[in-house]
């Protein structure tokens, strides 16, 4: 009975845990956000990031093409991107979008941004965490998933 209550109580315990550890690992917003001379900020040197304006192998990562008309290509992405999971459009002005991905179970935020070049028919994207070094790959995992999304949406 006491094993029981014991499990019981932790499972009770894990979304409290996870709301405690969102707020600890949500960090804030860099003050590098949006574009600038129609770039998006270059990655740091921690391996938590990926762009696909970066001039590293190590962070560079392709933009997302299209073949419909700019202005819908861009309303589709908006559209697929506040429909991931733990997303949250932040930011939508003009060619610009942000947003906030926050892991389910410990509420780290990475902001992801993209940046429309309507006449090269091309979406920049900058995926980064904002807090730790590593991330073992998930800022790269979710950029090819939104690919796949958009692609097909």
């Amino acid at each position: 009975m006491r094993l029981f209550l014991g499990v019981a109580l932790a499972i009770a315990s894990v979304p409290a845990m996870a709301a405690l550890f969102g707020s600890l690992f949500a960090g804030h917003p860099p003050p590098t956000l949006g574009v600038r001379e129609g770039r998006l900020a270059p990655c740091p040197e921690r391996p938590n990031c990926v762009a696909s304006q970066a001039a590293d192998d190590a962070h560079r990562i392709a933009p997302l093409r299209f073949a419909d008309a700019p202005r819908a290509a861009f309303a589709r992405l908006v559209q697929t991107v506040a429909a991931f999971p733990g997303a949250r459009v932040v930011t939508q002005r003009g060619e610009y979008l942000h947003a906030e991905f926050t892991s389910a179970t410990m509420g780290f935020v990475d902001d992801v941004e993209f940046v429309l070049d309507a006449p090269a028919r091309t979406i920049h994207v900058r995926s980064a965490s904002r807090l730790g070094y590593r991330d073992f790959g998930v800022n790269r995992e979710r950029v090819e998933k939104i690919r796949s999304a958009f692609a097909e949406g």
